[in-house]
């Protein structure tokens, strides 16, 4: 944008306008206005001195009063033309400055009403300074309806997987009420799992919210990635033995030391491990390898699982997003283990990203955490 339509030198420009055109204005006006009286005014009062030396002192009384008048009418002039000019200059202003900061406090309030599909034009005449401010409006009008869209969102995620457990309870209840089901083990068992099931899900909202307002607590330690890996993999191989999957560690050669929260990295790599092992279908493959990667310290997880699709995988770290949300409920996942695994991550000053080759292609998930 070229200098002369930014708003400052438009400020400037508008109050030089004024003070010039007033300055010009009283200069043009005495010089015009004098000039053109002057005669009219001067000469009768030297016919008069010439024909009557006496009238001298009364001739030097009216030459004054006659300048006196011939420089206040100048003035008065001359003022009109600078209220005239600052009037004008100050329309102007009006249109490029205080009519679009007057949309955006009308388009303000109506927004804290709850419309958030409210936006500002931006003024053709308008400044680079007031074009941003508008855009910048806009952009935060927008980034507000995405929020309030995601919360409508996310409160119906959250009663619909809330009422998927409660369902089966109030089921399971009425069956013994009924005498449809017997008041036997398995029949408490099969509650208990679904009690459980309620459970975690509450305490992983609950944990998703404290880390998503930042009330949560970092213990920053210098540690070996390696070996904290190995003994999360230790860990979980019971349960990929269950399924009888090829769970295989690659460690780096050398001790890869960073600086994070050892037990929030230990959560991270047993969600992304256990989501590895639980939708990797019988005798497939896992391998977790650990590299160096500038000054980072970086964990692979790749499975030869079920996969992603690349429409997904924009998503896949945002809450209670699932790609196929009736296997993933019959897997027990609750669907935001991803988002805290990612804002842990990022809390420890890391990053995390996952890339896969489609459905039935496997998946691979990388997280890197700063070294010491």
């Amino acid at each position: 944008m070229p200098w002369y339509k930014r708003l400052r030198w438009r400020l400037i420009a508008s109050q030089f306008l004024v003070a010039f055109v007033g300055v010009t204005v009283m200069m043009l006006a005495t010089r015009i206005i004098i000039l053109s009286t002057a005669s009219h005014v001067i000469r009768p009062r030297l016919l008069a001195l010439l024909a009557d030396p006496a009238l001298l002192t009364k001739t030097e009384q009216h030459l004054i009063y006659a300048f006196r008048d011939a420089v206040l009418g100048s003035v008065a002039v001359a003022a009109l033309a600078a209220i005239t000019a600052g009037v004008f200059s100050s329309y102007l202003l009006w249109r490029t400055l205080i009519a679009p900061l007057r949309q955006m406090a009308d388009s303000s309030r109506r927004i804290a009403d709850g419309r958030y599909n409210e936006r500002v034009q931006v003024p053709d005449n308008s400044g680079e300074a007031m074009a941003e401010l508008v855009l910048s409006f806009n952009q935060m009008a927008a980034a507000l309806e995405q929020v309030e869209q995601q919360r409508m969102v996310l409160l119906g995620n959250i009663t619909h997987e809330l009422r998927t457990p409660l369902t089966g309870l109030k089921g399971y209840l009425e069956g013994l009420m009924d005498g449809l089901f017997p008041a036997n083990e398995e029949t408490f068992a099969w509650m208990s799992q679904e009690v459980e099931r309620l459970r975690r899900l509450v305490d992983d909202i609950q944990h998703l919210s404290q880390i998503e307002a930042g009330q949560f607590s970092l213990v920053y330690q210098n540690f070996d990635l390696v070996a904290l890996t190995t003994r999360v993999v230790a860990q979980l191989r019971p349960q990929a033995q269950a399924k009888e999957l090829t769970l295989t560690l690659n460690p780096h050669p050398a001790p890869l030391e960073v600086q994070a929260d050892p037990d929030r990295t230990a959560q991270v790599l047993l969600n992304l491990i256990g989501n590895a092992i639980r939708y990797t279908p019988e005798h497939g493959t896992i391998t977790i390898t650990l590299a160096l990667t500038d000054s980072f310290g970086q964990v692979t997880i790749t499975d030869t699982g079920v996969g992603i699709p690349a429409d997904a995988l924009p998503y896949l770290f945002e809450r209670f997003y699932r790609v196929d949300p009736s296997r993933s409920r019959v897997s027990g996942g609750s669907g935001i283990g991803l988002t805290i695994a990612r804002h842990l991550v990022w809390a420890m000053g890391g990053d995390i990203a996952a890339a896969s080759q489609g459905r039935d292609q496997g998946s691979t998930f990388t997280f890197t955490l700063p070294l010491a």
